[in-house]
């Protein structure tokens, strides 16, 4: 049973990449969502245009019509609100946090000019600070919910569980040796988050699992354009020295530190850039999207979507609900605080918020 259950997951993997393949043939232009892309390039041959990422230039322009005309093109900026009625826009900002620190005031204005038309009666309940970042309350005669918010208003994520709603659990099938996959984006700072909750939980559980960070099959940074391949290329072609990158770059974001640190051929990567990071990221991008995959952090593992806490105790124990045997490494004792969002390896507080 084991042995089948792992060939039904590569089959399923393979088969996503496949049908990737046949609809597509290429791989979806950069910053561009793969569900969008076909229609795009099909007028002219032409690259798409970038969508505009900053939150007060789209406000800006055209208030009532960019803001449907972005939903309508980026289906996958859209997340659950309270009872699935009405949606609240996501969108993400070129770049990290700036330095540049807003008001409360002006938190909550950018809320209530992005939810124009979609929640007319929402209202700001509260501000206040939480992990470096803005929590937003809100309400509206649909129910109530959150959102965050970088200090420099550039950046918003919504966490995708109403506060009103239980959570659900989901089984996980069992395997002799489980597959595990985090899915995430280079800059969004709830998969930074998780990747250094995930990393010593995969590290403590070492050849006893097959384990891989992989890409979401959307970009919501610009920075994602150009650290996705480089990533992908490292722990495809150098991957003895992709962790000790990734470590280093989950510090700050630098990555020219992180090269240095991890000592990577840059002959090799830049060969990699220019020849196979486009297949590797579209087959990241392939089974991102036959898994259902809808936000960063997302974590598969043995084929199904799988809750976890952010802390590197909850992923093993996640993780180790997935063996016919777990083996003595699961006995282990590793840390139950959440690391902090985007940058640093501090302490934070665990969330279900994605990007």
């Amino acid at each position: 049973m084991d042995e089948e259950r792992r060939d039904e997951i590569e089959e399923k993997q393979e088969d996503a990449k496949e049908e990737r393949a046949k609809e597509e043939h290429i791989v979806a232009p950069k910053g561009v969502p793969p569900s969008t892309k076909k229609k795009e390039l099909s007028e002219e041959g032409k690259q798409p245009k970038k969508d505009a990422f900053n939150i007060k230039s789209i406000i800006g322009k055209n208030k009532d019509n960019k803001l449907l005309e972005t939903i309508r093109g980026n289906p996958w900026v859209v997340s659950t609100f309270v009872l699935g009625a009405v949606v609240l826009v996501l969108l993400f900002a070129s770049g990290g946090i700036t330095g540049n620190v807003i008001g409360e005031k002006d938190a909550g204005e950018i809320i209530i000019e992005l939810a124009q038309g979609q929640i007319p009666d929402i209202e700001i309940v509260n501000v206040e600070k939480e992990n470096g970042l803005y929590k937003i309350d809100y309400a509206s005669s649909q129910g109530a919910s959150y959102v965050y918010l970088t200090l420099d208003g550039k950046n918003i994520a919504n966490p995708l569980a109403p506060t009103n709603e239980e959570p659900t659990s989901q089984d996980i099938p069992k395997l002799d040796k489980p597959i595990v996959e985090l899915f995430i984006m280079t800059h969004c700072p709830y998969g930074t988050q998780a990747e250094k909750g995930f990393i010593p939980a995969i590290e403590t559980l070492g050849n006893t699992i097959d384990a891989k960070i992989r890409f979401v099959h959307y970009f919501m940074h610009e920075p994602e354009e150009t650290e996705t391949p480089r990533q992908l290329c490292i722990r495809e072609e150098q991957p003895e020295k992709y962790y000790v990158y990734l470590k280093e770059f989950l510090v700050e974001g630098d990555s020219e530190a992180s090269l240095v640190m991890a000592g990577i051929d840059r002959t090799k990567l830049d060969s990699c850039l220019a020849e196979n990071a486009d297949k590797y990221y579209a087959d990241d991008s392939a089974l991102s999207e036959g898994y259902g995959v809808g936000g960063s952090p997302t974590l598969v593992v043995n084929g199904v979507i799988a809750d976890s806490g952010r802390d590197s105790q909850s992923y093993l124990n996640t993780i180790c609900s997935a063996f016919n045997d777990a083996p003595s490494e699961c006995e282990l004792e590793l840390s139950s605080t959440s690391p902090s969002p985007m940058w640093g390896w501090e302490e934070g507080t665990d969330t279900g918020a994605q990007c």
